[in-house]
């Protein structure tokens, strides 16, 4: 119970450090009265939209509780709300802090034209969103472990009314686990949903219908669209991220309480406390770590004028801090309590985390390179509109495509390491190296939507162009890291479902090490209808963008009139943002819940193999999807920037070309914050079911 206590009282001093800095984010200047104005609109549009969403929200959660508490096990149902409240007090809190960011950060560009301060103001903002992440996600899971007192192997309960039995320390880790990924599945499709709705209907009547500069405030669409990158990629990404974090802890749990029978002498029961309290702890040094790294970083950015040094420098910081942890940690827990399946004796643990680590930048690296407009394949594409759209669209397909390997190749690589290393129990460990800093990349890629609305605001209330030009550096910064920051969800997503895939072949396989038989036809049946799954979510993700936004353009071009092109009067904003917000959770619900009922009807249906496949099929299936989405979207976002930038000579805003890279962006707008950002929680939310169902699967089938 030590170690419990040592990782609670360090996620509490990293939530009194987010505290810290969100009132410090309040204290700044909001500027003009225009600026202040804009800055209330945007986060009062906010705010009806989280207060909306999470009435329904709640109005699920405590349906699904009460079901788990009467049909599953008695105390899952509070576990899983549990889980719902720590990933919602996450992303509130975090988009409240951004809310607040945004136009303190522009004030900043304003007041002192410096871009290491104006980079400070807009990291700090972020980093309480990273900070609240690991945090949220690691107080709840301890505070419930220290109640239930760990986890242990023989005991059984059951439902109020139905008597399947199950192991109740196994279930109250998997339903709160769960309770994380409901709240990021609504976020993320409802968020998606929202952004990309305001954005391409807004760039549609702004760029291409009447040649107006990116977020003029002509365009009534404009602050549903400021709204929309905070509800998106701020409270939506928050939540993402911290239920991988929370479901990659849980998986590395379950595999060691799994596996752990299969030690034979060596199955003592200090080794299976010190494999069960490992993940924990290395959580808990992850998250000081991120504390380390961030404050070192904010101290110090006065003195460099690269933003993209200064994010680089906090990641590098943190992750080497959670390296040296790791060796430590891999001491203190397995010097003295060797395990078999340690080839390399105590230390193997730490070298599945710093595998895990170097997974992670590596496909960081892969994405930036693929994305960013100072590397080759952006500027090929943004070359390519000189010939059309057309063009455009193929090419950015290709790269997409052409991006799939490389972190694919990583991850495979580090899953073959890793096992070889430490068994499967390492390739949990390793997905949790990737995720032991997660509260920096969160910050890191928060600083994005913050930059972006900070521009936004420069340009909507007509600040001078040094004020711009100081926050659309920001901006080109912003959009690399938030490339970056989807990849590095899509790669630590496909690490946690290997883990929670393996976690939940051996929670009902009686052999020494988990078995799927792939040549089953049952198991190659789920595989199938796995993988057809994915492409039925990513259809009707996209079809529900595109009608909303289509819906947002007419009402928009309805508002557009001759007074408001003139300036003369102002468009009907709150409308916007109201259509929006209907739209978006109107729209959300079915896809949300595809990935809780489909497994539930499959299992009961069909059996444990014909979902253990169609996990497998589902995965396969999305984690290229997702890259190729990503990667695709991002590099039509920045070609566009590369010929608004001025970069491709003769033909700036308002040209053919500018256009073409338009309808591009508008492309891979929904690809990027839509589809490619859900389909690593609907894997990882479809595994997290199958855990948590596994005995009443494992039960009984109707066929």
């Amino acid at each position: 119970m030590l170690t419990y206590l040592v990782v609670l009282a360090i996620a509490l001093l990293a939530l009194v450090v987010a505290i810290i800095n969100y009132r410090s984010v309040r204290r700044g200047k909001s500027g003009t009265k225009e600026m202040e104005e804009l800055s209330k609109t945007i986060r009062g549009g906010a705010n009806i939209f989280m207060i909306t969403e999470f009435k329904t929200i709640g109005i699920t959660v405590g349906i699904v509780a009460v079901l788990f508490t009467l049909f599953i096990e008695v105390t899952s149902g509070l576990t899983f709300v549990l889980g719902a409240m720590m990933s919602s007090a996450a992303c509130v809190f975090g988009m409240k802090a951004a809310t607040f960011a945004n136009v303190k950060t522009t004030n900043t560009a304003r007041e002192t034209k410096s871009i290491s301060k104006t980079v400070r103001t807009a990291l700090r903002g972020g980093s309480v969103s990273g900070l609240s992440v690991q945090a949220f996600g690691l107080f709840g899971l301890v505070i419930l472990l220290l109640v239930t007192g760990g986890v242990k192997l023989d005991a059984t309960s059951t439902g109020v009314l139905l008597n399947l039995k199950c192991n109740p320390y196994i279930m109250r880790l998997t339903t709160y686990s769960l309770g994380c990924s409901l709240v990021a599945m609504f976020n993320r499709v409802a968020g998606g949903n929202y952004t990309k709705a305001a954005d391409i209907s807004a760039d549609i009547l702004g760029k291409i219908r009447n040649d107006l500069p990116e977020d003029d405030s002509r365009v009534p669409n404009t602050i549903a669209d400021f709204i929309g990158d905070l509800v998106n990629d701020i409270a939506g990404n928050c939540s993402d991220l911290l239920e991988s974090f929370v479901a990659t802890v849980v998986a590395a749990i379950l595999i060691a309480a799994s596996t752990f029978q299969s030690l034979g002498e060596a199955a003592t029961e200090k080794l299976f406390t010190s494999m069960v309290e490992f993940p924990v702890l290395i959580a808990g040094i992850g998250l000081i770590s991120c504390v380390i790294g961030i404050a070192v970083v904010l101290k110090i950015t006065g003195s460099s004028g690269n933003p993209s040094k200064t994010l680089d420098l906090a990641t590098y910081i943190s992750a080497g801090a959670v390296s040296i942890g790791s060796v430590v940690c891999s001491a203190v827990m397995f010097l003295e309590t060797p395990n078999p399946n340690f080839k390399l004796g105590w230390i193997s643990p730490a070298v599945c985390i710093v595998l895990g680590l170097l997974s992670g930048v590596a496909i960081g690296k892969i994405t930036e390179y693929y994305t960013s407009f100072s590397f080759r394949p952006v500027k090929d594409l943004a070359k390519m509109s000189l010939e059309g759209e057309a063009f455009v669209v193929t090419k950015g397909d290709a790269i997409g495509s052409k991006s799939c390997l490389a972190p694919i190749l990583v991850i495979v690589v580090s899953l073959l390491i890793a096992g070889g290393v430490s068994g499967i129990y390492g390739i949990a460990i390793a997905a949790l190296g990737m995720l032991s800093f997660v509260a920096t990349t969160v910050s890191v890629d928060a600083f994005g939507p913050i930059a972006d609305n900070a521009g936004g605001i420069a340009e909507a209330c007509h600040l001078d162009s040094d004020v711009r030009k100081i926050t659309d550096q920001l901006d080109a910064v912003g959009n690399t890291t938030a490339a970056i920051g989807k990849g590095f969800a899509i790669g630590s997503a496909a690490f946690a479902t290997v883990s929670l895939i393996f976690a939940y072949v051996g929670s009902y396989s009686m052999a020494a090490v988990p078995v799927l038989n792939i040549a089953s036809f049952v198991v190659i049946g789920g595989a199938l209808v796995g993988g057809a799954l994915i492409e039925f979510f990513s259809a009707k993700l996209t079809d529900n963008t595109i009608e909303s936004a289509r819906k947002m353009a007419v009402e928009g071009d309805r508002q557009m009139t001759k007074e408001v092109i003139e300036g003369k009067a102002k468009p009907d904003y709150n409308r916007l943002v109201e259509m929006a917000t209907q739209e978006a959770l109107h729209r959300m619900l079915f896809p949300s819940l595809l990935a809780l009922l489909v497994p539930v009807f499959c299992g009961i249906l069909f059996g444990v193999e014909f979902v253990g496949g169609m996990l497998i099929g589902a995965t396969v299936v999305a984690v290229p999807r997702a890259i190729f989405m990503g990667n695709s979207g991002g590099a039509f976002d920045n070609a566009k920037k590369f010929v608004e930038g001025g970069f491709l000579k003769g033909h700036g805003k308002g040209s053919a070309a500018h256009k073409a890279t338009v309808t591009g962006d508008t492309i891979g707008d929904t690809r990027k914050d839509v589809v490619g950002v859900a389909l690593d929680i609907f894997i990882k939310m479809m595994s997290t079911v199958a855990n948590t169902l596994a005995p009443i699967f494992s039960s009984f089938r109707l066929f």
